[in-house]
């Protein structure tokens, strides 16, 4: 999976499981600035939300190239481009990982897992 695809389904399982449906679009960061309240202050939704946007401008280039141009994907970017894009995408997604837990610990602890 690629660190674009790793940003983009963390974020939106972020936002669903804070009980905001999630736009059926690749960037999702306008709902997460619009709804950064619902977000714990840890959760760095202005980072995220920059992170979502870098990365869906480079989607395109990043799968195509430059068709234009004639000039393949793998010609465009350096590898510390792709290193900052993966380092990037684990942040993002290790975060989602930690929000998700502690909503589902604090669910528990309150006796709302639907169980």
């Amino acid at each position: 999976m690629k660190g674009l695809d790793i940003v983009e389904l963390s974020l939106k399982a972020a936002l669903r499981a804070v009980g905001i449906e999630y736009p059926k679009k690749h960037d999702v960061s306008r709902v997460l600035l619009r709804m950064r309240t619902r977000f714990p202050a840890e959760f760095a939704v202005e980072d995220f939300a920059r992170t979502s946007r870098e990365l869906v401008d480079l989607r395109e280039p990043a799968m195509y190239g430059d068709e234009i141009r004639m000039i393949s994907s793998t010609a465009l970017f350096r590898r510390e481009q792709a290193e900052e894009v993966l380092e990037k995408a684990r942040k993002v997604h290790e975060a989602c990982g930690v929000l998700i837990q502690a909503l589902r610990s604090s669910e528990k602890r309150s006796g709302t897992d639907g169980k």
